[in-house]
């Protein structure tokens, strides 16, 4: 709803009332409405504010509606309203004003922002376009490049740089509602025709069509499919053509096209997902809302590789005193250069001071005696960390919190280590670790549900997307990426190639396909964990069976290539060639070709023509294929888990939704139908035997994605 009140005799001030965020919800409009009329009909009245409870301005449409047929009063109509209006209204913008927000802003004559205070138009990332009259403002109150800029990607904006951009008309560090009522007065009995955004012409941008066909490429390029940023150009395209009144016709057309599309649902889907996995809860039946998480005052990072630096940074910028150890003297030096210039480099960018003085760096374990949270980085071996655990119980003081950043190994092997196994939990962090928004926060069967409840409420303090998951080989996101990876090098077996697969994977929406991401990552990295898994086998045997490690099928081709010295990038050659080592473009490798071709002759194979269709079905179901296992044995609490992990850490295109968004969307009796097809054409290769619980899905009728619970037997973690 919106409160009305007259303040200073004659300012009307109107104040949303809609926690948390003051979203336009159907009452809020109406009230809005209502408040305004009221306004205008005060003779009293000379000026009206329109402000937000609580310190924040309006986060926008209340998402909640979207599903539902709106009712209310529309918003369209209610901006028009407040622009035509014939006293001065001001918004006073406290905390945010987002998405329609904003425009509800636009729509006043003036605005007063708080110097902390954040502006945006973010539909674009939940598949839509700012639709109330925001892509034909905007432009007109600030030129066509900036609001291109801000609408196409929905990034938030300073109060500084709104100032800077034109967008307000005013910044205060003081109360800005009495900055507005203030700025109401001074303002009182003006004309108010030069302040109607809507009347006014776009600035002239000299030679508007090739900056449209500039800008309209990139877009095509950074979208990678998503349509909602191509409209948005197309709608702000028409703010600067077209008169005011067929803008607003073209906006509407736009979103109309835009509202009911599947890359609408799969975005809305993942703004949702995104604050489910914040309400973990555990086999045990212990939950989010009945566990309070410890304080963590003090933490310390024991490793700093790249992982640990990376970690070191993302704790030191939340404010943590961080103690970082390094056992090795010149290695620590290295270390302590680089986190310097991350810190910086990340303070410029926040425009705030770097938290150098937060980190306190020691070459001795000794130094985390009084922590309370300890993540250990060091190298991916399990006896090296089983070490570096025992010092660590030895050295904390009781009660502190020990979290490994293991990418796969057994959290329950290292927690057996520990007097207090129940202290023990994994906090997977993705390089860059400062960077990287996903956060796999892994319990074993002993971790306490206080541990858990640390752990996420710490990465959500690092901003990033924590997500509870079960202990198992990989967790949740390496565990699935492993038949993914495998049937890309199957495909090559059978005559695609790396350019191949990796087209059709980055035509799906992903940044890289299989074989370049290897490349960028290394391809030692696979092969040292295979190499401990003892699949790699020296020799140069022929045919069926030499491709077949622990009964099932097994590509030895990454293998090959590390034994040639082609690790990727790093070494300028990998399963495609670069100019040089530490080289980032990957060309095509005729090396990699005739190699494949031998590679085929000696197996006896015969290359056929494989087409984009089968590398998506063949990669994405495996990967989706094990979704459904992993839900069946309880790693993850729910198909939003496994869709936050793969659109937060792995790269899956947002606007797919994530892996059992996508699964759903498709049709889940479509995957098991070529899931079926797949495994009989191969049935050495397990993991395209479809999931039990898949099967159960599509026998009750595939139901919609929330409601698969139903079909998910009663949770537990496993090994």
């Amino acid at each position: 709803m919106a409160e009305y009140n007259r303040v200073s005799e004659c300012v009307g001030v109107i104040t949303l009332r809609n926690p948390p965020v003051n979203a336009l919800s159907a009452a809020v409009r109406q009230g809005i409405v209502d408040a305004v009329q009221r306004a205008l009909s005060d003779p009293n009245v000379k000026s009206v504010v329109i402000c937000g409870q609580n310190g924040i301005f309006c986060g926008g449409a209340d998402i909640k509606e979207f599903g539902s047929n709106m009712t209310g009063h529309p918003l369209i109509p209610m901006i028009h309203a407040i622009e035509s209006a014939n006293k001065p209204v001001v918004a006073a913008i406290e905390g945010s004003a987002l998405g329609g927000g904003l425009e509800l802003a636009l729509g006043c004559h003036y605005r007063i922002a708080h110097s902390k205070a954040r502006l945006g138009l973010p539909e674009v990332s939940l598949g839509l376009l700012p639709a109330a009259g925001g892509s034909q403002r905007l432009p007109r109150l600030i030129g066509v490049p900036a609001a291109l800029n801000l609408i196409t990607t929905g990034r938030h904006v300073t109060a500084a740089e709104a100032l800077q951009l034109g967008i307000v008309d005013q910044v205060t560090d003081h109360n800005t509602v009495d900055a507005a009522v203030k700025f109401a007065l001074s303002v009182a009995g003006r004309s108010l025709d030069p302040r109607r955004i809507s009347t006014h012409p776009c600035p002239q941008q000299p030679d508007l069509d090739a900056l449209f066909e500039e800008v309209m490429q990139k877009v095509r390029q950074s979208a990678r499919g998503a349509i909602a940023p191509i409209a948005c150009v197309q709608a702000v395209r028409a703010a600067a053509t077209l008169p005011y009144a067929q803008g607003m016709e073209r906006e509407r057309e736009l979103m109309a096209t835009l509202f009911t599309s599947g890359q609408a649902r799969a975005l809305q889907y993942c703004f949702f997902a995104e604050r489910a996995v914040g309400r973990w809860r555990m086999p045990s039946g212990a939950r989010w809302d009945t566990s309070k998480s410890r304080p963590v005052h003090k933490a310390a990072v024991i490793g700093l590789g790249t992982m640990g630096r990376g970690i070191t940074v993302a704790l030191a910028q939340t404010g943590l005193s961080v103690i970082a150890v390094e056992t090795q003297e010149k290695q620590l030096m290295e270390a302590k250069q680089a986190i310097s210039g991350m810190l910086e480099r990340g303070a410029k960018r926040r425009g705030v001071a770097p938290a150098l003085d937060g980190v306190i760096y020691s070459q001795n374990i000794q130094a985390v005696a009084d922590v309370d949270l300890v993540i250990e980085a060091v190298f991916e071996d399990i006896a090296l960390k089983t070490k570096v655990f025992q010092q660590l119980s030895a050295v904390c003081k009781p009660g502190t919190l020990l979290c490994t950043n293991t990418s796969a190994l057994d959290v329950d092997q290292l927690a057996s280590e520990t007097p207090n196994p129940e202290l023990v939990v994994g906090m997977h962090f993705f390089a860059p670790a400062h960077v990287m928004k996903l956060l796999e926060v892994v319990y074993g069967p002993r971790s306490s549900p206080q541990a858990v409840a640390t752990a996420m409420q710490l990465g959500k303090k690092m901003g990033k997307a924590s997500v509870a998951v079960g202990n198992c080989r990989g967790f949740v996101g390496n565990r699935m990426l492993k038949p993914y990876i495998e049937e890309a090098f199957f495909l090559l077996e059978e005559g695609a190639t790396p350019e191949l697969v990796d087209q059709a994977l980055e035509e799906f929406g992903f940044p890289m396909g299989v074989f370049r991401m290897s490349d960028l990552s290394g391809l030692d990295v696979g092969w040292r964990v295979r190499k401990g898994d003892g699949l790699v086998e020296p020799g140069t045997a022929s045919g069926r069976f030499a491709r077949i490690r622990q009964g099932r099928r097994y590509s030895p081709l990454g293998d090959l290539l590390c034994e040639e010295g082609r690790f990727g990038q790093k070494t300028g050659r990998g399963w495609y060639q670069y100019d040089k080592p530490g080289s980032r473009v990957a060309r095509s490798d005729p090396w990699l070709h005739s190699f494949l071709g031998a590679y085929r002759a000696q197996h006896g194979l015969v290359a056929r023509r494989i087409d984009h269709q089968e590398v998506l079905e063949r990669c994405l179901y495996a990967l989706i294929n094990e979704g459904f296992h992993i839900l069946d044995d309880g790693i993850a609490a729910g198909p939003e888990d496994i869709d936050v992990i793969y659109v937060s850490g792995y790269g899956w295109p947002r606007h797919r939704g994530g892996p059992m968004f996508y699964a759903n969307m498709v049709g889940l009796a479509k995957v098991l139908e070529r899931l079926e097809h797949y495994q009989q054409l191969h049935p050495e290769v397990p993991h395209l035997q479809p999931s039990s619980l898949l099967r159960r899905l599509v026998a009750s009728g595939s139901p919609p994605i929330h409601k698969w619970g139903e079909a998910i037997k009663k949770l537990h973690s496993q090994l």
